[in-house]
Order: structure tokens, then sequence, then C-alpha cells
């Protein structure tokens, strides 16, 4: 059996587990760096705010964050990286793949209020990049679900945006050739339990990840 880990803390990603588990994958989520050779790839899960320090900015418009935390992903993102393990990001979990690649942040979008969490995920449309990963899965346009208020801004080295919002907020990347991309939504409350009719499946973008599982 395949297995991942999800680079989280425990409390905060049974829907990642959950939804993994569906798909057959085992599951580890653990903060401390490991040796990637023990797991099939990895799995950067949504969060909190990023330290703005990490990407060349001081604070204006960052709300909490845990900076020893996004350390702590940060290079456990490195170590799978150099092993050229799959990496899939989900919200902040995409964000953080841009600043490792040297990219940065809207620390906060001025459309914030169409993407931000209120009460309950939001949904909103966006159209995905013709040729990509995406497209392939979704089609050109397609739902998707949204909570959060920061987004990406200038891309990282070898970072390509592959998805957006109908305001340009990016909703999706891939690296040009490592086998890592994320988006900016939420695939696991999308996806089995919480499948819903107004937003794309999320079970078929985390396939697509099982399937480049070693």
């Amino acid at each position: 059996m395949k297995k991942i880990l999800i680079a989280g803390e425990p409390d905060k990603t049974v829907n990642y587990e959950k939804a993994m588990e569906g798909l057959g994958i085992q599951t580890r989520t653990s903060l401390h760096v490991p040796d990637p050779f023990l797991y099939d790839g990895l799995i950067l899960p949504g969060g909190g705010d990023i330290d703005p320090r990490l990407f060349g900015q001081i604070s204006q418009g960052t709300r909490f964050f845990d900076s020893a935390l996004d350390r702590v992903q940060l290079a456990i993102l490195r170590a799978f990286i150099q092993d050229k393990k799959p990496v899939l990001g989900i919200c902040k979990g995409m964000q953080l793949i841009n600043i490792y690649f040297g990219g940065d942040l809207f620390q906060h979008l001025e459309t914030a209020p169409a993407h931000e969490y209120m009460g309950k995920d939001q949904i909103h449309g966006s159209a995905a990049e013709k040729g990509s990963f995406l497209e392939a899965l979704y089609g050109e346009t397609f739902f998707v679900n949204s909570a959060h208020h920061q987004g990406v801004d200038l891309p990282g080295q070898g970072i390509r945006y592959v998805q957006f919002a109908g305001d340009g907020v990016v909703e999706g990347l891939c690296h040009e050739y490592l086998p890592v991309f994320g988006v900016q939504w939420h695939p696991e409350r999308l996806c089995f339990a919480h499948r819903r009719a107004d937003a794309v499946d999320g079970a078929a973008l985390l396939q697509y990840f099982a399937g480049l599982l070693a």
C-alpha cells in the first residue's frame, strides 16, 4: 500500500486522512522532518497565514500565523523536493510551494470577500489553462470551493500558474518538471462524504496525485 506524509497537526487533518484512505492510500500526519524514503509522497495541507518574512515582506494584511510551523513545513517540503517525490499543496500548502521556489504572496487579496471563509466554504467559478492537468481532470471551466484571504503573487522559479478565478486570483499551479503541484481550493472537502453538487469532485484531483506515487 502506498503511504504519504501529511505535514500538519494531527487534530486538524482528519479530512485529508479520510479522503486519501478512501483512495486506498495510507497516511501519517506529522511535523517531524522525515526520511522521504519512508513515504511515496507529501501533502502540504491548508492552514493559517504565512509569516511574511519568509517571502521578504513586512506584515501588511497578514493575520494570524505560526512562524515555527511555517518553517517546519518548508523543511519537510525541501526534503521531499530534494528526493523528487510527488507533492500536493492545498490552500496554504500551495502558497508554501510558491514561496519555497522564491515566489511571494498577496498578504490580503483585494477581492478577499469573494474567497474567504464565511462560516462555510464559498463556491466560485474558475478556468484552467489549456493543456494543464486541471483541464484534463475537470475541463476548461469549473466550480471550486474557497476559504482563503491570501493568494500567490509572483511565481517562484519553475512554477507555472494553471488555474484562475474570474477575478484573476490564482487557484492552481504546478512545477515545470518536478512532480509538484498545488491548488488554492480544498479537494478533501469536495469528495466522498463531503461531495457536493455545486462544485467539482475533489476525488479526481486526489486520485491524480495518487497516480503519481511511485
